[in-house]
């Protein structure tokens, strides 16, 4: 089912709740301005995303994805408390569990805390019917653990991961694909004969590691190019029906709203 966009540019209205916290929260047009334009962008989505949609009266339980534009939802988030008891925050990776306690949030697990009440993450791109391509910082596994346990899922971006119509349209790296490292010749060779990729290469680890990108669950991940999507809920059965993959970086049916940022100081808010 097609989503409406709304394309309406919001002004940034920052709530006050005395009874939610001690301190007041603060203002962003007082905040001193980051230096990148890029960041200041980020920073404003995530805090009016979090000012918009979280609520320490009734979510207790709150989901804290990986990405540059989260490190900005963290911190807003831990403004809302001085008692980091009042909710508890569920990591994605080991950076946003850095990120939950760098910001005094009170830090939990998926095992401890199934039910998630409300979760917020990036992405590396958005269509016009809020699916999303994931994975760019190698989390998948755990960012689609959360957003699928969650309540409530919310996107947040600057405005280049927004697609004006189909993923694969801005973000030109491929699809990631975690996959069982014994099986990444199989999964290479089924991408290109069966699903007719572009491309498909094992992410490599860069000039801190040799050898490839190794998750937190201790996979590989494969970057798969299949250029411009036009049906990713089929795309991502057709991966997931591969033997040795884990999870895919496409997103389906997962998010409610996404929040994305402009270097004008203008938010856009897509919803279903």
């Amino acid at each position: 089912m097609y989503c409406a966009v709304s394309r309406r540019v919001h002004r940034l209205i920052l709530p006050s709740f005395p009874h939610v916290f001690k301190m007041p929260l603060s203002d962003l047009s007082k905040l001193p301005p980051l230096s990148d334009q890029l960041e200041q962008a980020k920073r404003t989505a995530a805090y009016r995303a979090v000012d918009e949609n979280f609520d320490a009266k009734i979510h207790k339980v709150v989901g804290v994805g990986s990405g540059t534009t989260v490190v900005y939802v963290a911190e807003r988030l831990g403004e809302y408390v001085n008692d980091s008891s009042n909710f508890v925050c569920i990591p994605t990776g080991f950076q946003s569990k850095q990120l939950i306690l760098s910001n005094r949030l009170q830090l939990g697990s998926i095992e401890q805390y199934p039910e998630i009440d409300i979760a917020f993450d990036g992405a590396d791109e958005v269509d016009e019917n809020l699916q999303l391509i994931k994975g760019g910082g190698a989390c998948l596994f755990q960012e689609k653990l959360v957003s699928t346990s969650a309540k409530k899922f919310i996107v947040v971006a600057d405005s280049r991961k927004r697609s004006p119509k189909h993923l694969g349209t801005n973000w030109k790296r491929g699809v990631p694909i975690e996959v069982v490292p014994s099986s990444y010749v199989h999964v290479l060779t089924a991408l290109k004969d069966r699903l007719h990729c572009k491309s498909a290469i094992v992410r490599q680890g860069g000039s801190a590691k040799a050898g490839p990108v190794v998750t937190d669950n201790c996979n590989f991940i494969i970057d798969a190019d299949f250029g411009e999507i036009a049906d990713p809920r089929k795309l991502h059965q057709d991966i997931k029906m591969l033997v040795g993959v884990v999870e895919t970086g496409l997103f389906i049916d997962n998010a409610e709203k996404a929040y994305f940022g402009s270097p004008d100081g203008s938010v856009e808010l897509q919803v279903l």
